[in-house]
């Protein structure tokens, strides 16, 4: 069935308070979603962030950012007053986050909030049903915040290797701190579980993402490192990445830390099984990020500062997902399998049955045929003009060469066509390709310019900081969107 979607980041909701959260704008969105004609809003990781800012390395592959969790909400059940959160200085720019301003602010009234909580048996429950991620994670956080947010490979050698003696005495010692990691984890699954719920009562599915790695600093690597490959002393025998390619010349040095397979394999996966089966109760789809990884991943030297050499490891395969689909059943999964594809990493994406993706800005290459080009597309996949990873397809026109400007005009018959109004051809492109699924960032559909970029790989202190602005998606373009995803039959 032919449908349509919004790709835009919770983080770039509008709101009052310095960052996108599960506020009344956040609804709001679903509602002009719908109005919009389309079934799908697709979000980045909703993990917990650090430095950097980037929702792809997260402390946790379970736990719930806090940044999202509504503070309209906590004083409509009496935690928060209107005036308390007034005050605080989350930033004055509407379009951009100030992430500075809410790591210092947000916890900070937060902290106020989980002052006048009182568990009660809801609380219990949650903590009983989640305690298989959420005791590693909230020691760990406890005692990260003790230690002034020091990477667990920095802590006295008792409490990075998990002397179980050790670990009694921090969560008596940490007590008070570890219950507030688990009163913002409890109120963000269930602000987000609501309005989740009201997506789906609106006919509107999320789409999830999960980065393939975990970070290194992270409850994850912590609690599991026999999970990794690590030394004795575990440290990461070597990191992930990408070799160099058009995004970055030196390649990208991730510096996650990759995992023993053999180890999973010998567990039947389940630490894989387990993360898919709690995404599933978070998302309706679920998109994975850098599905190469599978079959082959890179393996950078640890301690290496580029990313130029690496070598070409073996992954899973489709073992892994064997064993997913006898667990768990069918689900929907999109496969992210961009960048340079082997056959056997195409073969691997055909016999999972997974969506593969395609991106119209990889298209227009002029020297040579590329399977991007809508007229090479078999149904089964997902079409988008770009990603969070790519500028806007309004930026992106800036940046192309004579010959592959051309080369789209000549493809999209479009040469007459204003530069401020090219994003909507190739919306249309998309739109009326055979692909299952269009998926479109919001700013393609808002004409924005580089402006709106919400990342560019390999750089710091740029990026995840792009927000909509109030008002800004207009009924007049929700109109639009509806007409053109009606003209080519993805309505529900």
């Amino acid at each position: 069935m032919r449908a349509s979607g919004i790709l835009l980041p919770v983080s770039a909701l509008p709101s009052p308070y310095g960052i996108g959260s599960f506020s009344k704008e956040a609804y709001e969105f679903v509602n002009q979603l719908k109005r919009g004609g389309q079934r799908y809003w697709q979000i980045l990781p909703l993990g917990p962030t650090g430095y950097g800012d980037s929702p792809y390395q997260s402390f946790s592959t379970y736990a719930g950012n806090p940044y999202y969790i509504d503070l309209e909400t906590l004083t409509e059940e009496g935690l928060l007053t209107k005036g308390e959160c007034d005050a605080c200085d989350f930033g004055s720019h509407a379009s951009y986050v100030d992430y500075e301003k809410i790591y210092y602010g947000r916890f900070d009234i937060l902290r106020k909030a989980f002052g006048r909580f009182e568990p009660g048996e809801e609380f219990e429950q949650f903590v009983k049903e989640n305690a298989f991620w959420l005791e590693d994670y909230s020691l760990y956080m406890a005692v990260k915040n003790s230690l002034n947010g020091g990477s667990w490979n920095e802590w006295d050698s008792d409490l990075k290797r998990r002397n179980p003696h050790v670990l009694e005495q921090k969560r008596e010692e940490l007590a008070e701190e570890i219950q507030f990691v688990r009163f913002q984890q409890y109120e963000f699954l269930k602000q987000w579980t609501k309005l989740k719920a009201y997506a789906n009562e609106q006919g509107i599915k999320i789409i999830g993402d999960i980065p393939i790695y975990v970070a290194f600093d992270s409850a994850d690597a912590w609690a599991n490192p026999e999970l990794f490959q690590f030394d004795e002393d575990c440290t990461p025998l070597a990191v992930a990445g990408c070799p160099p390619d058009a995004f970055a010349a030196t390649g990208q040095l991730w510096g996650n830390p990759l995992y023993r397979w053999d180890y999973h394999e010998k567990t039947g996966f389940a630490w894989w099984i387990q993360r898919l089966e709690y995404c599933f109760k978070l998302y309706d789809v679920v998109r994975v990020d850098h599905f190469r990884g599978f079959d082959e991943y890179y393996a950078i030297p640890y301690g290496d500062k580029t990313a130029e050499y690496g070598t070409w490891q073996q992954g899973p395969g489709i073992k892994l997902f064997e064993a997913a689909k006898r667990e768990l059943g069918q689900v929907d999964i999109i496969a992210e399998d961009l960048g340079y594809l082997t056959e056997s990493v195409l073969k691997l994406v055909r016999d999972t049955g997974y969506p593969g993706m395609k991106v119209l800005q990889f298209a227009f290459d002029s020297r040579e045929e590329s399977d991007y080009l809508p007229h090479n597309y078999g149904k089964n996949c997902v079409v988008y003009t770009g990603t969070h990873d790519n500028n806007t397809v309004l930026g992106w026109l800036d940046e192309m060469s004579p010959e592959d400007r051309v080369f789209a005009q000549k493809y999209m018959n479009n040469a007459d066509t204003e530069k401020k109004e090219l994003p909507w051809d190739f919306i249309r492109l998309a739109m009326a390709s055979v692909a299952n699924l269009a998926v479109i960032p919001i700013q393609d559909y808002l004409c924005l310019g580089s402006e709106a970029r919400i990342n560019k790989p390999s750089t710091l202190g740029i990026n995840w900081k792009w927000r909509l602005r109030p008002g800004e998606l207009t009924d007049e373009v929700l109109e639009k969107m509806y007409d053109m995803t009606k003209l080519y039959g993805r309505l529900s």
